[in-house]
């Protein structure tokens, strides 16, 4: 069973990002234009957001992560890829 977001970007991962002051409509305006973006979360805790994103290629997702961290308001970031995934309320057939 795979996620239907993983056929198409076989590299999924999550980037946790912490966002300076009151720039977090700012930073989420602009993450939400970038088509590697499937989703992102407010959350608590070290980080401030949470980004879902996935990509054809590990090159495409470097790429995509050097563009993220240029984004004005973000001050840093960490970012795990999604290896498998054994359980999903989301898989599909």
């Amino acid at each position: 069973m795979l996620r239907a977001d993983a056929v198409d970007s076989p590299v999924r991962g999550i980037m946790m990002v912490e966002i300076e002051g009151r720039m977090a409509d700012r930073v989420v305006h602009a993450l939400s234009g970038l088509a590697e973006v499937s989703a992102i979360h407010t959350t608590n805790g070290r980080w401030d957001i949470i980004v879902e994103l996935g990509t054809a290629a590990l090159t495409d997702l470097d790429a995509v992560l050097r563009r993220i961290r240029l984004i004005p308001g973000i001050m840093a970031s960490e970012t795990s890829l999604l290896l498998a995934t054994p359980h999903s309320t989301k898989a599909r057939l």
